[in-house]
């Protein structure tokens, strides 16, 4: 960890009361170590065999020719103080390499802190002595000390500067706006003493860096005070309409995997089939309609004409979450089934495929173990790009299926705007976005063993 400059100052300020203890110990035992001795010994020895004496000649025999072959002409002072400064710096280090060689001879060498602080931490008593002021290194030591643990420690916290600026660019925009909450809120009739009690209540009229700390710190704290209009509690609304629309985006996308994989892997096995392009065709079409106008057409067909399904949203009947769910799981289901068509095509061609076969394993080992598992690296990367863009895109599907769920609030609130509301609603799901991207992460690992390589070395 020492090596690793980051992990080396995180270190220092961590450990910073234990670091102390062991520099006064290190201090200590290096004044009783052998180094001190056996360097006035080895400087004596060059002293007596005048070792100085013979360096000065040569170091100025040579400088001499320095000066002759580039035509420098030196005065005699200048000469004699550079001659010094190289006889010194060259003394120096030949004193330490013979200090150096001489305490390898006896079987040692210099104490440094490193061999302090290990030396103190196999003693119980420091152990006992440090776990308080020190656990957050130790936690450090023992996450660095495992490759899984450091991976997903590391993209944690690469997480955190991703929602920082997340934060701070959303609160920015809404800063920036056109639009006047107090005066959105307030209507056309308000006077200018009113607009002006609104914005101290609710902190407008602070600066810029002011208001951007409050945010931030609410959404850390998750506290971002009463909306603008309704005067709600934004956490309270936020853990309400969250799990609504999340648990629209997981279903979906179980779906999508479950319908997607058959149909790809189907496809690739049967390339330039009628299999193959009837459902490349149709995922072609389900890329390419927008979910609003086929959240209309389902409402109009299965709602209206046949009076199948209810045309919207009621949490306590199952049946009106198939139409939103098929609505919004329709586009990843084609791009997934596309993606897993090229990825497995391109996998069984390669020559480990090709090995299997000859080996005599049966055509269904040879796709789930050898080519389905490989393939699936590109997939997962789309399944996590387009969780996020369903998580974004379900306020579409949602308004139109009266779902009253986080995207539709956030549509909501945009138009004022409520910064608080927006604020939350952005932040959060870019938290989600975060942690299924470190999922996605581990999964590359789990599937890979070329990433659990690379993350070991790293």
């Amino acid at each position: 960890m020492l090596l690793h400059p980051v992990y080396r100052y995180v270190l220092i300020v961590l450990g910073l009361p234990i670091n102390l203890i062991v520099y006064m110990v290190w201090r200590s035992k290096r004044k009783q170590d052998d180094w001190s001795a056996v360097k006035q010994q080895a400087e004596q020895e060059m002293h007596t065999s005048s070792y100085r004496d013979t360096k000065r000649l040569e170091l100025e025999e040579q400088l001499r020719r320095k000066h002759r072959f580039f035509k420098q002409e030196v005065s005699e002072a200048a000469f004699r103080h550079e001659a010094e400064s190289w006889l010194e710096e060259t003394f120096q280090k030949e004193l330490l390499e013979r200090t150096s060689h001489k305490l390898e001879q006896k079987g040692k060498h210099r104490l440094g802190i490193q061999d302090t602080f290990g030396t103190l931490l196999a003693k119980p008593w420091f152990l006992a002595l440090s776990i308080i002021p020190g656990c957050i290194m130790y936690l450090t030591l023992l996450v660095y000390g495992n490759a899984y643990l450091k991976y997903i420690f590391e993209r944690l916290l690469m997480t955190i500067f991703v929602i920082l600026g997340v934060a701070t660019l959303v609160f920015t925009i809404l800063y920036l706006s056109p639009f006047n909450p107090a005066a959105n809120i307030l209507g056309v009739t308000a006077t200018q003493e009113q607009i002006a009690a609104f914005n101290h209540v609710y902190g407008l009229d602070q600066p810029y860096l002011t208001q951007l700390w409050n945010n931030i710190k609410g959404v850390a704290m998750f506290d971002l005070g009463k909306s603008f209009a309704g005067n709600e509690i934004v956490t309270d609304t936020i853990a309400r309409k969250f799990p609504i629309t999340l648990t629209l985006a997981v279903i979906s996308l179980l779906l999508a995997i479950v319908i997607a994989l058959p149909i790809g892997i189907i496809s690739a096995l049967k390339p330039n089939s009628w299999f193959d392009y009837t459902f490349m065709f149709i995922a072609l079409i389900g890329l390419s309609i927008p979910n609003f106008w086929q959240g209309l057409i389902f409402i109009l067909n299965f709602s209206i004409k046949m009076q199948w399904l209810p045309a919207t949203f009621n949490p306590q009947n199952w049946l009106s979450m198939i139409m939103p769910v098929i609505v919004l799981g329709t586009g990843l289901t084609a791009a997934v089934a596309r993606m897993t068509r090229s990825s497995t095509l391109e996998v069984i061609h390669e020559d480990y495929v090709m090995t299997a076969r000859a080996k005599g394993l049966s055509e269904r080992q040879v796709m789930l173990k050898h080519a389905v598992r490989n393939a699936l690296i590109p997939i997962i990367t789309v399944v996590g790009l387009q969780f996020g863009a369903m998580l974004g895109g379900a306020a579409v599907t949602e308004k139109v299926f009266n779902i009253s769920g986080l995207g539709s609030y956030i549509v909501d609130k945009q138009f004022i705007p409520d910064i608080p509301s927006i604020m939350g609603g952005v932040i959060y799901t870019a938290i989600t976005i975060s942690i299924v991207n470190v999922v996605v992460d581990l999964f590359y690992a789990f599937i890979d063993p070329r990433v659990r390589s690379k993350m070991k070395q790293y």
